[in-house]
């Protein structure tokens, strides 16, 4: 069973805005920006294993990047369980922790584009 989710998402906002909505959703979840690139609009987020005091058993990578698209932009996200020293998990990883994530990442980017 793959661990990685791949999803995406078109907003009516423009990159910039959803750029920024990207990285306040990292710091309302407790993330740390691994790597950031403002030009490619592409950031690398870890999340730990506790997110507001709740235990999800697994770290969680995402890779981002947001694309300017017709009629506003497009975020695209790649999220795999990593383990402690940021490898990606093949097995063993707890079932439903990148799903959980992922959820409430979506819903924190809503929200900071709808400020």
């Amino acid at each position: 069973m793959p661990y990685t989710i791949n999803e995406e998402k078109t907003f009516p906002q423009p990159p910039e805005k959803v750029f920024q909505a990207v990285k306040a959703a990292c710091a309302g979840l407790e993330g740390k920006i691994l790597k950031e690139d403002a030009e490619a609009n592409t950031v690398n987020i870890q999340f730990p294993k506790t997110i507001h005091g709740q235990t999800l058993g697994d770290r969680t990578v995402f890779n981002t990047q947001v694309t300017p698209g017709e009629e506003g932009a497009t975020l695209v996200v790649e999220a795999f369980p990593v383990d402690a020293v940021g490898r990606k998990l093949m097995f063993g990883a707890r079932k439903g922790v990148t799903r959980t994530v992922m959820d409430w990442f979506w819903a924190h980017v809503d929200h900071n584009l709808n400020k």
